[in-house]
């Protein structure tokens, strides 16, 4: 069937595309961490460039009901899985399919409950990417792109790559782009699953997907998605040496032509001191002094004293995931240390039961100095990113991070390793000319962690130093508008021209 041809124009270049996400989490449905809030933002920049968004993500236990756009019906792993596509609209040109498959999603957990995965997760992200390139291939006009994030939505090329097989028609499938958020997660199954997902045994080899004679499915995508993007341009050069590389790295250097990494932006609208309907008082970096109502109301949230001692004492925050990759080992070596330092500090976390434990501990061992929430709670977040004055985000590594990102908007100045995106968006201070906007250090050590903290409370007791600091970081702008003007550029080279007929998808 002869192809539709691509104008040559200036204006067809710029015509606008048509964009489908595959994600396991998007904020405000669901949320684990730092991939829900880029799955809810980049659609929104996009759809303020112009370009049609549309995100496919499960809908798990408590997501709201919604229009039915469209149903899919799949068979895998010997069942036959019915599913709803429930629409909400999250901004100009973009919206969220909500994928209602309750046999699948319904669960007390996301990923796991009582510290263990589900044992069908790979049937749960199989079926998620499996139902993206089938609600694809119903559409009259075709999407022209399909973007995948991280290992729940890796099979995604996979199968985009079966539907054009199976409709004999070469080039009949969007171009496909996987987003790695982190390496360190990469969906790794037994390889029994290969056969059970509609997948081929022709693809289970080092070049394909087999892993350790394991299936995996960030490395399916890897391998498969014609474009590679992740979410830092350090965090690009890190995943290709085995200390950061989990294994991949040799997997990453031989895609290296297709690999670009992005900068993660922020919602500014939701992460906005100057609107964000959390905090006590507005403020911006015309108006800082109105932060300190902010911090009293972190205190008072926290359970802590309200003096002018606590108000002038520096407060230190931190809003993380407890897992090891966030740098938690360190903390626990130096806890008493930390404990007997002139600060508070404000924690909201939940993650793995022994570094949630260390935080009740501290918790209870001074109760005056440290308060730890252990939970999600938003408001408590957004709390800590305005009424702190320092941020701590000590990780082992760091593909982006947006805490830190956060923090600059906020005027609370962050304490980070040297890694990842926290290299590309906190610059160390400067005494000397007065740049920078936060305290970095590279050596994976608690004694030099430690030593960069103690830095850093000792340049808080010069206000007008401080005051600099602060107002370096609220300057900056790291909204998604730029970042995802860079997604466009790689769409566009990805962007063939395409079949107006729809392409049968894998039934997987």
């Amino acid at each position: 069937m002869p192809k539709r041809a691509e104008p040559k124009t200036a204006a067809s270049r710029n015509r606008s595309l048509r964009i489908l996400m595959v994600a396991s989490e998007a904020h405000p449905f669901s949320k684990t961490g730092g991939l829900a809030d880029v799955v809810a933002a980049l659609p929104k920049a996009l759809g303020r460039l112009g370009h049609d968004v549309t995100v496919i993500t499960p809908r798990y236990r408590g997501a709201p009901d919604g229009r039915v756009e469209a149903t899919v019906a799949l068979e895998m792993a010997g069942h036959r899985f019915h599913a709803r596509l429930l629409e909400h609209a999250i901004g100009v040109n973009a919206r969220v399919l909500l994928l209602d498959c309750p046999k699948l999603y319904d669960r007390a957990g996301i990923y796991y409950e009582a510290g263990g995965d589900y044992p069908d997760n790979p049937i749960r992200y199989a079926f998620l990417s499996a139902a993206a390139v089938d609600y694809a291939a119903q559409q009259a006009q075709p999407f022209d792109i399909l973007h995948a994030h991280d290992w729940q939505a890796g099979l995604t090329p996979i199968y985009a790559r079966l539907a054009e097989a199976a409709s004999g028609r070469a080039g009949g499938h969007p171009g496909t782009v996987l987003t790695i958020h982190n390496l360190a997660y990469q969906g790794i199954f037994d390889k029994s699953w290969v056969p059970r997902l509609g997948l081929g045994w022709s693809d289970f080899t080092v070049s394909g997907f087999e892993f350790f004679d394991c299936l995996s499915f960030l490395k399916a995508g890897i391998t498969a998605a014609e474009a590679l993007t992740t979410v830092s341009p350090t965090y690009a050069d890190e995943i290709q040496r085995p200390e950061y590389g989990h294994r991949l790295d040799g997997v990453i250097r031989a895609r290296h032509d297709r690999l670009t990494g992005i900068l993660n932006g922020i919602d500014a609208d939701e992460w906005n001191p100057a609107t964000d309907p959390f905090l006590p008082q507005p403020f911006d970096v015309d108006r800082l002094g109105a932060k300190a109502a902010s911090k009293r109301a972190l205190l008072e949230r926290f359970g802590l004293a309200v003096t002018d001692e606590t108000l002038a004492r520096p407060i230190v925050g931190m809003v993380s995931r407890m897992v090891d990759q966030k740098g938690l080992d360190l903390i626990a070596a130096v806890a008493s240390q930390l404990a007997s330092l002139d600060a508070t500090f404000t924690i909201v976390g939940t993650g793995e039961p022994h570094h949630q434990e260390m935080w009740r501990r501290l918790s209870q061992w001074r109760p005056d100095r440290i308060s730890a929430f252990i939970g999600f709670d938003e408001q408590r977040a957004h709390l800590v990113e305005a009424g702190a004055d320092m941020f701590l985000m000590p990780s082992r590594f760091e593909p982006c991070g947006l805490n830190q990102m956060y923090s600059l908007r906020y005027g609370t100045v962050p304490i980070v390793r040297a890694v990842g995106g926290l290299v590309d968006t906190v610059r160390p201070y400067n005494p000397k000319n007065g740049q920078g906007n936060g305290f970095l250090f590279s050596e994976y050590d608690p004694g030099v962690m430690l030593q960069t903290l103690e830095a850093a409370l000792a340049t808080f007791a010069d206000k007008k130093i401080w005051s600099r600091l602060q107002k370096n970081g609220m300057r900056a702008d790291y909204s998604w508008d730029r970042s995802a003007a860079e997604y466009v550029k790689i769409y566009r080279r990805l962007r063939p021209a395409r079949t107006t007929r729809r392409v049968p998808a894998s039934k997987g």
